[in-house]
């Protein structure tokens, strides 16, 4: 259960407090309405309208062919559901990497019409400049380096970052390119725990985890990963706290079996109009088959009620015999 505590808005200075005291930052990839709702009542710290959303709720094979405006409707969405957590957005494909001009306008346009706090960008220190570019306008960034889906081709693969001492290297000078850029946290994908660790302990601002081990600030993951809703992939790094796929399928086996045997709905979820309505519309639709259904129940009504009229008296007769014999019984008369 969430705190019992009043909650307060996340901002970038609680970020950095949780940072110098070392209390983990939870952040997590949230992308529609009741997930937000439930993640900011429950007190994670940082929503993160993550590009992977398009694959789970479009069916996008990659990040790379989610469009901006289904980032925008889903930060839209993230915005009606939350109050608390930093709304993050995560700046899809291609819409910061042409020119700073470009990243500016684009990002200044969740900000506009989303409602977003921060953004998320991923790359390298060649991208530094545009995301430098963001933060000058006032719009706070958290880089993100290691595996970057965006750049998947490049890299070769979707494998841990940082294996060797060289790319590991690379990896710190990333970081502290974006660092350098303005960005107020670096998160790290899929690198090795010692990438992760050393950049917790150098660089000045919060480190997050993602697939990286422990060691950091804080730890990302997406959502639909804790519940194995992604079947075709679930990365070494996710952790299915509930196989939600299975619960899903029973539920709609059974909802179709009802169905098919006119079990669901039943009396309980059906609303229907008083007898003497029904026989109006019945009359006045000229709907002989229920004109008909309604007279057999007037009828079988009709029975019954007559049956209890003539049943009544014998019984109260009955009584009454039976306590006038109880009186003679006592008194000795007969």
């Amino acid at each position: 259960m969430a705190d019992d505590k009043p909650r307060r808005k996340v901002t970038l200075n609680q970020l950095r407090r949780k940072m110098r005291e070392g209390e983990q930052i939870v952040q997590m990839a949230i992308y529609d309405y009741r997930n937000a709702v439930i993640a900011d009542r429950l007190g994670i710290d940082i929503l993160c309208v993550s590009d992977t959303g398009g694959m789970i709720l479009f069916g996008h094979k990659s990040t790379v062919t989610v469009t901006f405006d289904e980032v925008m409707m889903m930060a839209k969405a993230i915005d009606r559901g939350s109050q608390y957590g930093l709304r993050m957005v995560d700046m899809p494909y291609w819409s910061f990497h042409i020119s700073p001009e470009q990243a500016v306008e684009n990002a200044g346009r969740f900000v506009h019409e989303a409602n977003a706090e921060v953004m998320k960008c991923e790359g390298n220190q060649y991208h530094a400049r545009n995301i430098e570019a963001i933060n000058r306008a006032g719009i706070p960034v958290q880089g993100h380096i290691g595996i970057t889906p965006m750049r998947m081709p490049q890299l070769g693969g979707f494998f841990a970052q940082g294996k060797t001492a060289v790319r590991a290297e690379e990896l710190v000078d990333d970081a502290w390119a974006m660092v350098d850029a303005g960005c107020f946290s670096i998160m790290c994908e899929v690198t090795t725990q010692e990438v992760n660790e050393y950049l917790a302990q150098v660089l000045p601002v919060p480190v997050i985890s993602l697939g990286a081990g422990l060691g950091a600030h804080g730890v990302h993951i997406i959502t639909s990963d804790l519940f194995h809703l992604y079947e075709e992939h679930t990365p070494r790094h996710s952790k299915i706290y509930t196989d939600l796929i299975p619960i899903i399928e029973d539920v709609f086996i059974r909802y179709r079996d009802e169905v098919k045997a006119e079990i669901y709905p039943g009396p309980e979820h059906t609303v229907y109009m008083s007898d003497e309505e029904a026989l109006k519309f019945a009359r006045k639709m000229k709907w002989e088959s229920k004109l008909e259904q309604l007279d057999s129940k007037a009828s079988k009504a009709s029975k019954r009620k007559t049956a209890k009229k003539t049943s009544l008296p014998a019984k109260k007769t009955t009584k009454k015999a039976a306590k006038k014999k109880a009186t003679r019984k006592k008194t000795g008369r007969k």
